[in-house]
């Protein structure tokens, strides 16, 4: 009897924890149904990324010359490309390369930019206003300009892209870290922290960071969907990817030459990259709803 009282005590948390889901996914679609969608594209996204091998259904890299620049069909759903490899398995591939260096952009830029900010702002003084100066510098230039010249300085290649628009991207979140830092040294809980000898790091890591983090969360989702498009930009003009990598941006690079006869070729990945910005500007939006409390009873 007690085995069985005990399993079921332990089923109805399960329970409720599903239903505690299925309420929130209702309550989503009733608000903000497009945020739905852009989280269904995201999830979409993610499960290409992981689950390419099994997707995909031939080889992204198999040269099949017989088949080449053959329109969509039954065997080749998006199309072939100039050596008879086939575009769908290539664009599902090249989800890793494009996202998931998106995904790396983000996090770096974020990672650095939020510790500059917060330092600066805790810091003060000279230090605050050398660094700010810096960003405005950074920031006067346009970033799509200065991730070209940063990319093509260290060459072409996947790895020195995402370090150059990563570098071009720091700046907004020294910017927001740093206003959001200065906003909170102000509050009680800081001033008492600093009050009873508390370091800059010990004050930055246990009272600043946590209370900062959701207008970062936002923005970090906005730029997602932008830095999509700018790193794909960057291997559209070759100083991304490198074939035969597979890669959106790439991939219309080289079907560009083909576009008046074979438009599939450059059609199927410039989609893809549409949809997954749009996915990402969608989902960001709907996190920004939520987590503004100026919003809350819309």
């Amino acid at each position: 009897m007690m085995s069985v009282a005990s399993s079921a005590t332990q089923a109805v948390p399960a329970a409720s924890g599903w239903k505690s889901r299925l309420h929130f996914l209702w309550y989503l679609s009733r608000r903000s149904p497009l945020t739905l969608v852009g989280a269904a594209i995201i999830v979409m996204v993610i499960i290409m990324i992981v689950a390419a091998p099994l997707i995909a259904p031939y080889n992204p890299d198999k040269l099949m010359l017989s088949a080449r620049l053959q329109p969509p069909s039954a065997q080749h759903w998006f199309g072939t490309d100039e050596v008879g490899r086939d575009l769908f398995s290539r664009i599902i591939y090249g989800s890793r390369a494009s996202c998931v260096a998106a995904f790396m952009i983000v996090l770096i830029s974020v990672g650095v930019g939020v510790v500059i900010g917060c330092m600066s702002a805790i810091l003060g003084g000279r230090i605050d206003t050398a660094i700010m100066r810096l960003m405005d510098v950074i920031m006067a230039l346009p970033a799509l300009v200065l991730a070209m010249a940063l990319a093509a300085a260290l060459g072409p290649s996947l790895v020195n892209s995402m370090l150059a628009v990563a570098l071009v991207r720091i700046p907004a979140y020294v910017r927001l870290a740093r206003g959001q830092t200065l906003s909170l040294r102000e509050r009680v809980f800081v001033k008492a922290a600093r009050t009873f000898g508390a370091s800059p790091l010990y004050i930055l890591r246990w009272h600043v960071l946590p209370n900062a983090l959701s207008p970062i969360i936002v923005q970090a989702t906005l730029d997602l969907g932008g830095i999509v498009l700018i790193a794909a930009a960057l291997s559209f003009i070759g100083l991304g990817a490198q074939p035969p990598t597979s890669e959106w941006g790439a991939l219309v690079s080289t079907g560009r030459n083909y576009i008046l006869d074979q438009w599939w070729y450059c059609t199927f990945p410039g989609l893809a990259i549409l949809i997954t910005a749009m996915g990402c500007n969608l989902l960001g939006d709907g996190i920004r709803d939520m987590l503004d409390p100026r919003l809350g009873g819309r």
